[in-house]
């Protein structure tokens, strides 16, 4: 149901804990269902809210704030870490990024003793050296892992810097206030990576020049190898390592022919925004979200806390939503039909 959609983008701001994160066991938020939802907290800039709509009893999605120190330094730098990690084919990728991808980017960060966006290009190159290692140790007695995989939309401010680094098809969308007319308007911060898009697919034919199938239109679908439609991933490491794409995996993942270098890619697009004091909150969410709401539709959601939204929705999201200065927040609350 689209009202369970407000539970995400309604919010109630109340303090709580520096970090904060949702793996499906937790009882810090409420649950209804399967619409897990925590009121909100604080973040050493401002407020946040989580939610979580699942598709069925089987959590796939993983999603994470952490403020305060980013580094292994006590020194800092200081902010806010936002994760949201849409996992298919199984939980084991997004648990995996959830349990080590802030650990990793802390451990650069106190390399470099600052952050930047070469530390989080290497804290997202690590963890997926690290799930790739955990599929080399599994794949004897559970060789179905090397078709799990994740997208991966992380969010870092700091220093009055926004970092957004992406693979897959998430979304971060920032909400910037209009003062001459009162209104705050949508602005896209993230680029997705799923073939349904022309440019996507383009970029994939000039990846792989020799592979007229390197994307195939299957069901009226957009997909890569006939398989997934998202070309950057975490895991999925049956498209980026030809030793796993054999038996014993499943004979629907199973390429016809060998293939020489990755598929997909786990090269993160990462952007760099300076943050105006018009900016009021960044929305989080994975696709599910996105596949009925305009970006603009979300924004309207949260700056105008309505009371009364009907109509379905029927697929899963995860989302969080961060409010970028310590201001008024908003009412998450669920409504039901």
């Amino acid at each position: 149901m689209l009202s369970r959609l407000i539970s995400f983008l309604k919010a109630c701001w109340r303090p709580s804990s520096d970090r904060y994160s949702h793996s499906g066991s937790d009882a810090a938020g409420r649950q209804e269902g399967l619409l897990w939802y925590k009121d909100t907290g604080k973040h050493i800039n401002g407020d946040f809210s989580m939610a979580v709509v699942q598709a069925n009893n089987l959590l796939e999605d993983q999603s994470q704030i952490e403020s305060g120190c980013l580094s292994l330094l006590d020194t800092g730098p200081f902010g806010t870490f936002v994760g949201v990690y849409d996992g298919h084919g199984g939980p084991e990728t997004s648990r995996y990024i959830n349990d080590n991808l802030f650990h990793h980017l802390k451990r650069f960060a106190a390399e470099q003793q600052s952050m930047s966006v070469d530390v989080i290009r290497k804290a997202f190159q690590a963890t997926e050296e690290g799930f790739f290692n955990l599929v080399a140790k599994q794949w004897p007695m559970k060789p179905q892992i090397a078709a799990v995989g994740s997208c991966c939309l992380v969010g870092v401010v700091c220093n009055g810097i926004l970092y957004i680094a992406n693979l897959g098809d998430s979304r971060a969308v920032l909400g910037r206030a209009v003062r001459a007319t009162g209104e705050v308007l949508a602005i896209q911060l993230s680029a997705e990576h799923n073939v349904s898009i022309e440019s996507v697919r383009q970029e994939m034919h000039s990846m792989h020049p020799d592979d007229s199938n390197i994307v195939v239109l299957k069901h009226n679908v957009w997909r890569v190898k006939g398989l997934i439609q998202i070309s950057r991933s975490i895991g999925d490491v049956y498209l980026k390592k030809s030793e796993y794409n054999r038996e014993p995996l499943y004979s629907k993942f199973r390429l016809r022919e060998p293939f020489k270098k990755p598929i997909l890619s786990s090269d993160p697009a990462i952007s760099v925004h300076e943050l105006q004091p018009e900016d009021q909150f960044v929305i989080f969410a994975s696709d599910g979200l996105w596949e009925h709401l305009s970006n603009q539709e979300a924004v309207d959601i949260v700056q105008n806390n309505p009371h009364n939204v009907r109509g379905t929705f029927s697929d899963c999201f995860t989302g969080v939503c961060v409010s970028l200065f310590d201001a008024p927040g908003f009412a998450w609350r669920p409504v039901h039909n």
